[in-house]
């Protein structure tokens, strides 16, 4: 991949293939009276031009898999509009031409007429009574609830309460590689070439969606330059591409521009969060409570309800306490739909708890280190059920805390941080904690099945031991980046004893690999792998039998070490087979025991008894200019419990991957659209992306504790940086600023942001109090707390609501 001898989507070609292009609505709202493509239809190279009512009776609606409560709301989403628009970018019209440019310049002779209607973009806005309606039931989608204990009781009364409202901007996802489609007839069936996650996932709902029945529908992930969650989608251009396909009995490619990736790629993130800590006095956290708004877009797509709540169960993260209550409204506007992104809620979930437990530390005088130690689960108490019903089976918080706190060199930053407070410095010191821990591996099916989910958490395998020794991996799980043909060859090498490079995976083709649920929510190692690894057993089991059947002996007497099969006792010199020559003799088939079927083949399904939780501290130092708001990461080390680790470079790469993208949310990233609905960040020059010149070097360590919830021990590593990184920089940026009185700066956290931040707290007009001060954040402290909140697009009240009381 690294040289490019790869086949990535848009290298693909066939004979008399065709080019898709799509216009798209500049509108976010709109009824649309008239679409004309007669013009285009008689240009040099159109072959076909097609508007949203032409395709009206074969397009169905893009499916949402995850339907979460009774009263959720899920309208038609047709892929190509046809009476209405519902935001700036859908399409309306499409033009196939025998090249990319020809479609793209005839989509200019497209007439379109729109009644315009007003755009729908503020949540709390769209649930007042009277507001333009979305869809005809209104801009509720949903309304779901959970709790845990008694929180009235753990309120009542309590000591200190923290009342906070954070604002979870919304993000565009930013694969190296675009979304690209190619559907190919061939014969009665269809093949089609996508840059997705999900290849089995998608086949299943293209066959639902289209009618074209599943045994004619091949899907193909070539090589895919990243995901992110931003693939893990069913998406209108693949639907439409395949039509084509069918009405033109010819290939038909459509590969997104940049701009037209940031329009029409899933958004992620997104929220609202009301989260209120109630603790004692010693910093003993009795409940917590969230209220959450989460915009869904214009739809809900396949998972797009679903995100929120997977957060729902980690807003008490590491934590013991006594009462929870979480509640999450999903919410219509005329914005592009949001649906996964890396992490998928528990980013936000950990951002809002992990920011509360500082702003309680700040309201008690404490360090935010002891706070967590004063609160989080030992090591003696797991396996642990929290207070939101998922039992953690194995952690050490302590040993990746202490870890982390030596390579920073915490105390000696902490007494930079006071010295430069009593010298008044311009450019402030803030040391950003972040103790989380996840659910990942997305499983198991029965509680995914209790969720309202649309599948199941299992995975499947097939490993096959050809005839010459070779074997051949077949996962269901389908990469885009994360190494599975390393970490695979890793696990079947070890497994059989054979060598590494006698190994080859195949994955990401609906005809090769007929069985699996793909790849998201750090599910491949801790699911996809263990079901390789149950293969590889059930392929020793059956080489047992033979090699005992040609040795001569009983199977429990025959013993497996060192990829040979030996009678037991007779060690690594006694006279034994290869598992490499067995497979050969059962090829051969010329000596088997009664009843063994010849090959040594085998397949296996794993579904997990429950997620795994990877955890560990990330602590983040910052110096902010209070002149300019200018911040800077100074340092930043990361230590990571994901159990076994199977590949130690992979594990970098992701750990180093995630932390990126955490902080690009913390500091950098935003999509901003205008009063009328448009998308003003639709280039990389608007929406910033982190550079390697934005970032510090990481440092990077780990714990071990291995999972008891499968054989590998593993958790699963994906969306761990990005999990941790976010909370850990903003925290270390109000760390810096709380002797101003700021208590929060909204993300991105943007010189703007930080300067506006500190002139609301009176820090420029010389009114905040001297910079040793500790600020006072409690009852009647809300007008000296800085946020942002007009930049955020969060009202004024909410941006300061509730104080510590």
């Amino acid at each position: 991949m690294i040289t490019g001898r790869t086949r990535w989507t848009d290298n693909i070609q066939f004979p008399g293939m065709l080019y898709v292009a799509f216009l798209r609505s500049p509108l976010a709202h709109a009824r649309i009276t008239r679409v004309d493509v007669s013009a285009a239809r008689s240009l040099p190279g159109v072959v076909a031009a097609f508007s949203g009512r032409d395709l009206d009776g074969e397009q169905g609606s893009l499916p949402c898999a995850w339907p979460v409560s009774e009263d959720v709301v899920i309208p038609d989403h047709p892929p190509m509009a046809v009476d209405r628009v519902r935001y700036a970018g859908e399409a309306v019209a499409c033009v196939v031409a025998t090249d990319r440019y020809r479609a793209a310049d005839a989509l200019e002779s497209i007439e379109v007429d729109y009644e315009p209607l007003e755009a729908v973009l503020d949540m709390t806005e769209a649930l007042a009574e009277g507001a333009p309606a979305v869809h005809e039931p209104g801009n509720q989608a949903f309304t779901w609830k959970f709790s845990g204990g008694d929180a009235e009781a753990a309120f009542r009364d309590a000591p200190v309460v923290i009342d906070r409202t954070y604002v979870q901007q919304r993000l565009i996802p930013t694969a190296m590689e675009p979304r690209a489609v190619v559907a190919v007839p061939e014969g009665e069936g269809f093949t089609l070439y996508s840059a997705t996650q999900i290849p089995h996932i998608l086949r299943v709902m293209l066959a639902l969606t289209t009618g074209i029945p599943e045994h004619l529908l091949r899907v193909v992930a070539p090589d895919v330059g990243g995901g992110f969650g931003s693939k893990l989608q069913v998406t209108a251009e693949e639907v439409l591409s395949l039509l084509l396909a069918r009405r033109l009995g010819r290939p038909v490619k459509w590969t997104e521009s940049r701009s037209e990736g940031n329009q029409t790629v899933h958004h992620g993130r997104d929220q609202i969060q009301r989260i209120s800590l109630a603790a004692e006095r010693d910093g003993r956290i009795r409940g917590v409570r969230v209220d959450l708004l989460a915009d869904m877009g214009a739809y809900l797509m396949l998972v797009t309800p679903g995100v929120p709540l997977l957060g729902a169960f980690m807003y008490s993260g590491i934590y013991k306490m006594d009462a929870y209550d979480f509640t999450c409204t999903g919410v219509f506007t005329t914005k592009m739909p949001t649906d996964a992104y890396r992490g998928a809620g528990r980013p936000e979930a950990t951002f809002a708890i992990e920011r509360a437990v500082d702003e309680l530390a700040a309201e008690l005088g404490l360090d935010p280190v002891e706070v967590r130690r004063r609160n989080w689960i030992t090591r003696e108490e797991f396996p642990y059920t929290t207070v939101a019903g998922l039992t953690y089976d194995s952690g050490d918080y302590e040993a990746a805390t202490e870890r982390a706190l030596a390579l920073l060199g915490y105390d000696k930053l902490r007494a930079e941080q006071a010295d430069r407070r009593e010298r008044r410095d311009p450019v402030q010191l803030g040391i950003g904690v972040s103790t989380y821990t996840e659910m990942c591996g997305l499983a198991p099916s029965r509680v995914l099945g209790s969720l309202n989910y649309g599948a199941g958490g299992w995975e499947h395998a097939s490993v096959r031991m050809l005839p010459t020794g070779k074997v051949e991996v077949v996962t269901g799980t389908s990469p885009h980046g994360q190494g599975h043909e390393t970490a695979w060859s890793q696990i079947v090498a070890d497994a059989l004893g054979v060598p590494f490079e006698d190994v080859s995976v195949l994955h990401g083709d609906t005809a090769v690999s007929p069985r699996g649920l793909d790849t998201y929510g750090s599910r491949s190692l801790v699911v996809g792998g263990v079901a390789v690894l149950a293969a590889c057993e059930k392929v020793k089991e059956k080489a047992k039998r033979l090699a005992a059947h040609l040795l001569e002996a009983a199977d429990d007497d025959v013993e497996f070490a060192g990829g040979a099969f030996r009678v037991r006792g007779t060690g690594l010199g006694g006279a034994g087979r290869t598992i490499q020559e067995l497979a050969l003799a059962a090829f051969a088939a010329h000596d088997l025991p009664d009843g063994f079927e010849p090959g040594l083949d085998a397949d296996a399904t794993f579904d997990p008894e429950n997620f795994s939780f990877p955890h560990g501290t990330h602590l983040c130092a910052v110096e902010v200019d209070t002149e300019t708001g200018a911040v800077r990461i100074r340092s930043y080390v990361a230590v990571d419990d994901v159990g076994r680790v199977v590949n130690p470079l992979i594990v970098e790469g992701q750990v180093h991957g995630g932390i990126a993208q955490g902080i690009g949310q913390a500091l950098f990233e935003e999509a901003v659209y205008d009063t009328g609905g448009n998308l003003l960040t639709t280039t990389m020059a608007d929406y910033l992306i982190p550079s390697a010149a934005d970032l510090p070097d990481f440092v990077t360590d780990r714990t071990e504790t291995p999972a008891t919830s499968n054989p590998l021990g593993v958790k699963g590593v994906g969306e761990a940086g990005t999990i941790a990184s976010t909370p850990a920089v903003v925290n270390a940026v109000v760390d810096a600023l709380r002797p101003y009185g700021v208590r929060d700066v909204p993300m991105p956290c943007t010189p703007e942001r930080v300067w506006r931040a500190l002139n609301r707290s009176g820090a420029a007009s010389g009114t905040a109090g001297p910079p040793g001060a500790r600020s006072e954040t409690g009852s009647g402290a809300g007008a000296g707390a800085g946020a942002d909140g007009a930049g955020a697009g969060l009202p004024e009240q909410a941006a300061t609501d509730g104080g510590a009381q």
